[in-house]
């Protein structure tokens, strides 16, 4: 039986709509999270991501644990705590940061070796020791298993490699785990673009038993077509019972692309890091508001959006702020993209609710930009 229920209260072709009940508080699938690095939303206050219907947000175990550390913050009462944040928080393994951030990562069976991007600390991290950061000292409510991410492209040989060490680490995460009340862990599909890599991934890891699963190795890279071939039959190999969660992705396009196809959760850096450089995610697309068009533009980002940055504040002003690069400008374009975000989640959950989703999609598409 799984930590936390999960309720799928309708389905529409194979996205579904449901609630992930923790102890902190319901997630509403689809659900976004917005990405809380090192203890904060980018630019924002607990009170503004809030604001702006997010039931949980992610937290990074590598740059917790480098920067104040871990034990810091258990020392001052765990993560919620120390960052005001009372509803539920993911946090990730730590396992891509390392691989992508660090001078020096050596993977062997037992542990990824790594330097500090920081100041080039050195720094041992096994599944276990992840398992420990997450869930005991952090304290977070959804835990992720230590994985190993390869970059794409992958040689099949290579994808495999990485695929099988992440299933054996997948069950040394399990046992460190044990059995815990108030938290889940979730394991991480890998597979790279190969289908039969992911179907043995899948198996091994439902075979370990985990409250949720993520699909780990997308969004590196590959492009937006190769990756919605890869969900066009990776979710499907995952309980239909526990939710899907797709780790760093993505644009809006992405997510409505990735619901069609049957998962439920996402969290990506996109909405704030757009917002600190000026662009601003719409119904329509992405804008830029460096642009001089908007100069004189008085009409707000969203008039019909609750969020005050969305509402309250004229394109023009906007620009304004950019161009003079005032820090309020970052504030208020990482505030709309995250309230974006989750308006859009949102209007998917309704969408699929009144068995009309294909509909949305098709719409939703067809007033996107291009070019």
């Amino acid at each position: 039986m799984a930590a936390f229920p999960f309720e799928i209260a309708a389905t529409d072709g194979a996205a579904r709509t449901g609630v992930l009940k923790t102890t902190r508080g319901d997630i509403r699938t689809p659900a976004f999270m917005p990405v809380g690095t090192a203890a904060t939303v980018k630019a924002l206050t607990v009170e503004q991501v809030r604001s702006t219907g997010a039931d949980i947000i992610l937290g990074n175990t590598y740059h917790l644990m480098l920067r104040p550390t871990a034990e810091r913050v258990a020392r001052l009462g765990g993560l919620h705590k120390f960052m005001r944040w009372e509803r539920p928080i993911l946090t990730d393994s730590g396992g891509f940061q390392v691989m992508s951030l660090s001078k020096i990562a050596k993977v062997t069976e037992e542990s990824v070796a790594f330097q500090s991007h920081i100041d080039g600390s050195k720094h041992v991290l096994t599944p276990e020791r992840s398992i420990e950061i997450q869930a005991d000292l952090l304290g977070s409510d959804i835990v992720m298993q230590l994985d190993e991410c390869v970059a794409w492209p992958a040689e099949e040989g290579r994808a495999r490699q990485a695929m099988q060490l992440s299933a054996r680490w997948g069950k040394r995460s399990k046992d460190a785990f044990g059995a815990r009340e108030g938290q889940a862990l979730f394991g991480i599909q890998q597979g790279s673009t190969f289908e039969h890599l992911r179907k043995e991934s899948a198996e091994r890891l439902i075979e370990i038993g985990f409250d949720g699963y993520a699909l780990g190795g997308l969004a590196v890279g590959e492009g937006h077509e190769a990756m919605c071939e890869v969900l066009d039959y990776a979710p499907a190999m995952l309980p239909v019972d526990r939710p899907r969660y797709l780790m760093g992705v993505g644009k809006p396009i992405d997510l409505v692309e990735a619901v069609a196809r049957g998962v439920d959760m996402f969290d990506c850096v996109l909405p704030t890091r757009s917002g600190r450089h000026g662009q601003a995610w719409t119904w329509e697309g992405a804008i830029n508001l460096k642009n001089a068009r908007f100069a004189e533009d008085d009409t707000p980002l969203d008039e019909t959006s609750d969020c005050p940055a969305s509402s309250h504040y004229s394109k023009a002003y906007l620009h304004h702020l950019v161009k003079a690069e005032e820090i309020l400008g970052q504030v208020l374009l990482s505030w709309h993209n995250i309230a974006h975000f989750q308006a859009l989640t949102a209007a998917m959950r309704g969408a699929i609710a009144e068995g009309r989703f294909e509909q949305f999609r098709r719409e939703f598409k067809a007033r996107q930009r291009t070019g």
